[in-house]
């Protein structure tokens, strides 16, 4: 549970942003898909288990967690630090009904294009109030993170880094994806991540990764399968990280070599650029422009903000045009695709964004593992 002063730093940064869209009240949504939870967690210390639910929260005075009906007993209420909770049939309906009660003229919505549910969004479309979208506007008040949020993310990479060494220890040629992957998921819901993970993966035979992501199975992994597990977790205090190095036992091919030899130098200069007064499209564009200078490219943006919600804004992209502010924390996983969009190699890591260079949260070297590593290379 956060302190008071760091839930009265959450809800200030908020409601200025409210006020600056002329908001009367803001819906933040959350669901139970994986990374979607976690906007309602941040602003209320509920846990969804199940379904979803809203927090209203007025311009002034205090917000109210909305339920569904249905998911009366699903999730501890004695948790959240929001006390007012309603369990409508139709939540959507709720929310309208007191907007109208109260004249509220403009409604904010965090949530509006993936997290909302359908029937709930009909009842609001009905309400004569202005409905707007604040995705961005939420996302920058809670970019920056306190030194509260900090020790969280930490105590979360030391868990995923805890969880990448069983996945390690476990990779042996002749198990399967699943297997090998079993261990780390152990590790991760023993330390505190329970639901809130999602670890899949890219994988492919004669030393290359096909570039699709797919769900660690059953297929039966030989030495010269590379594999490269996206692990991403929370820890318990709900914030994500993402992390990723490449497995082989046997040889990568020249092309993935040719991929894996530019990336120390590709994840370097992005790092010296992820300081304070930096735009996030010049991280991207040192990327990119490694990678392009031996003829690869990115398969899609090569990183992005994240927090409590596992995706969040702003992006690291060509058109990011977002000044960078210390103490933001960003996931960056940039994804090298051969000419055809076929082959690939892939890395995360979690960057806290420094006064005059960036900080990798994780201290494990970029390379290809075989499984014959320690944690402690002492040992």
């Amino acid at each position: 549970m956060p302190s008071q002063k760091e839930i009265d730093r959450r809800y200030k940064n908020i409601r200025s942003g409210m006020e600056r869209e002329r908001l009367d009240a803001l819906i933040v949504c959350g669901n139970q898909y994986a990374g979607f939870e976690g906007a309602t967690f941040y602003v209320s210390g509920f846990e969804i288990v199940h379904r979803y639910v809203y927090v209203v929260i007025p311009l002034d005075g205090d917000p109210t967690l909305v339920f569904p009906r249905e998911a009366r007993w699903i999730g501890d209420k004695t948790k959240p630090w929001v006390k007012d909770h309603v369990w409508p049939d139709v939540p959507g309906k709720w929310i309208r009904e007191r907007a109208q009660e109260r004249g509220w003229k403009r409604v904010g919505i965090y949530g509006m294009d993936f997290i909302l549910a359908v029937r709930d969004y009909v009842e609001l479309a009905k309400a004569p109030f202005e409905l707007v979208a604040f995705d961005r506007q939420f996302d920058t008040a809670r970019a920056v993170k306190s030194e509260e949020e900090l020790a969280e993310v930490r105590d979360a990479m030391d868990i995923i880094v805890d969880g990448f060494w069983e996945l390690v220890a476990a990779y042996e040629p002749g198990k399967t994806e699943a297997e090998i992957m079993a261990p780390a998921v152990q590790r991760f819901f023993a330390r505190g991540a329970g639901p809130r993970m999602m670890n899949i993966l890219l994988s492919g035979a004669q030393g290359e990764a096909e570039a699709s992501f797919k769900v660690p199975g059953n297929r039966v992994v030989a030495a010269d399968d590379l594999l490269l597990y996206s692990l991403e977790v929370t820890g318990p205090g709900g914030y994500w990280v993402e992390f990723s190095r490449p497995l082989i036992s046997g040889r990568p091919s020249p092309r993935t070599q040719a991929m894996a030899d530019v990336y120390p130098h590709a994840l370097e200069d992005a790092r010296r650029l992820m300081r304070q007064g930096e735009l996030a499209s010049n991280v991207h564009r040192a990327v990119a422009e490694s990678f392009a200078k031996h003829g690869f490219a990115l398969g899609h943006l090569s990183g992005h903000s994240i927090g409590a919600t596992m995706l969040e804004y702003p992006a690291i992209g060509a058109k990011s045009d977002v000044y960078l502010q210390e103490n933001m924390i960003f996931s960056l996983h940039p994804q090298v695709v051969d000419k055809d969009g076929k082959v690939c190699l892939y890395t995360q890591d979690t960057y806290r964004i420094g006064k005059t260079e960036g900080e990798c949260l994780a201290d494990v070297p970029w390379k290809f593992y075989n499984g014959q590593e320690s944690r402690n290379p002492t040992q």
